[in-house]
């Protein structure tokens, strides 16, 4: 069975219709009318991922139904990923099913593109990958243009390289990712590009201030950003993403911005100077002349001190994926400023899920 899943003709509707819903979890909180930016209607996912289902001779792609979990669907056509992986699938099973060496025991396939054209193919196995699996995948991913990596338990095998490139146009300048396998990247990659040209337009620029960002990933806002500022300062948690954002601050030419591996909680704590961190010895915190915080937090939303921390900066740039934490951080946040922006981006067309953005301004004291 081979299924489609998205309504392609009904989407203008569909994303009205979710819109309107989205924004229904804010009307206490009279926020400006919402900006909707829509998806494109197929070919928007930049990731995707596939267990490998055996019958018989044969392997095929399959997902299962939440409704139905031990029965898969095979999966044959994929619309709602980047042209480029719904290309590659049928190629690369092929393969796969023409090589023992390969097929044998591969139980996942995960996939991750850019909008440049770089692709990344990991391929995961229930036993040892040994030399002659090497040698056959070096072939593969010469004949398909793609990187491979090999994974079983406690094996990880990568063949060039363990990431992608992305050359990612905002406004009339590109900007360049090192996206790796595993780190969190955005899905959507056009409309992770409105998403920060959105944030530009919200914050100006205001280049003998400085730029506060909690939760910065790879740098995917960060860069942007950074060239409407004076200086940033930036925290992230993640070993992998804190990597790829020193590696893409070099790869972009910025030298104004200082990541730090600390959680927003840690900084909060630094900037209140209730503690003091071995890590923070060479930042001069002092210095930063912040009027603008960035925050993209994961689906919990902010914590209370975080939320405590950043309502005593000028401006706020919230970009949330769960409208429910939003709403609850928002109903404390308007107290200090007003929504002066309000944007859904639909990074997720078909499903119930959407990513908003807020801008928000100190409110003037009477």
């Amino acid at each position: 069975m081979s299924i489609n899943p998205i309504d392609i003709d009904n989407y203008p509707a569909i994303l009205q219709d979710k819109a309107q819903e989205v924004a229904s979890i804010f009307k206490d909180l009279a926020l400006p009318a919402p900006t909707i930016f829509p998806s494109q209607a197929v070919h928007y996912r930049l990731r995707a991922e596939f267990r490998l289902w055996h019958d018989n001779a044969e392997a095929y792609y399959a997902m299962f139904d939440p409704a139905e979990p031990k029965t898969p669907v095979r999966i044959d056509k994929f619309p709602t990923a980047s042209k480029a992986i719904d290309d590659l699938m049928p190629l690369l099973l092929s393969k796969i099913n023409s090589q023992t060496v390969l097929s044998k025991r591969l139980f996942q396939v995960e996939f991750l593109s850019t909008l440049s054209g770089d692709m990344l193919v990991s391929l995961i196995y229930h036993r040892l990958l040994d030399e002659e699996w090497e040698a056959v995948a070096r072939t593969l991913a010469s004949e398909l243009n793609i990187q491979i990596i090999g994974r079983s338990k406690k094996q990880k095998l990568v063949l060039d390289r363990d990431y992608v490139v992305e050359n990612l146009p905002v406004d009339g300048e590109t900007f360049i990712y090192k996206q790796y396998e595993g780190g969190f990247t955005q899905p959507n990659g056009a409309l992770n590009a409105t998403m920060i040209s959105w944030a530009k337009e919200q914050v100006k620029e205001k280049l003998d201030r400085d730029l506060l960002e909690l939760y910065c990933g790879n740098g995917n806002f960060t860069i942007p950003l950074s060239k409407q500022f004076r200086k940033v300062l930036a925290t992230e948690i993640s070993k992998t993403s804190v990597k790829a954002a020193h590696e893409n601050f070099a790869l972009n030419k910025v030298s104004n911005i200082e990541v730090l591996r600390m959680s927003s909680e840690e900084l909060t704590s630094a900037l209140n100077k209730e503690r003091s961190f071995r890590r923070l010895e060479h930042v001069d915190l002092d210095s930063y002349n912040i009027d603008t915080v960035l925050v993209d937090p994961p689906r919990a939303g902010l914590d209370h001190n975080t939320r405590e921390l950043i309502s005593s900066f000028e401006n706020i740039v919230y970009i949330s994926c769960n409208p429910e934490t939003l709403h609850r951080d928002l109903q404390i946040l308007t107290k200090t400023h007003a929504a002066d922006a309000f944007a859904l981006f639909d990074q997720f067309p078909y499903t119930h899920h959407m990513e908003c953005g807020v801008f928000l301004k100190r409110r003037v004291q009477p």
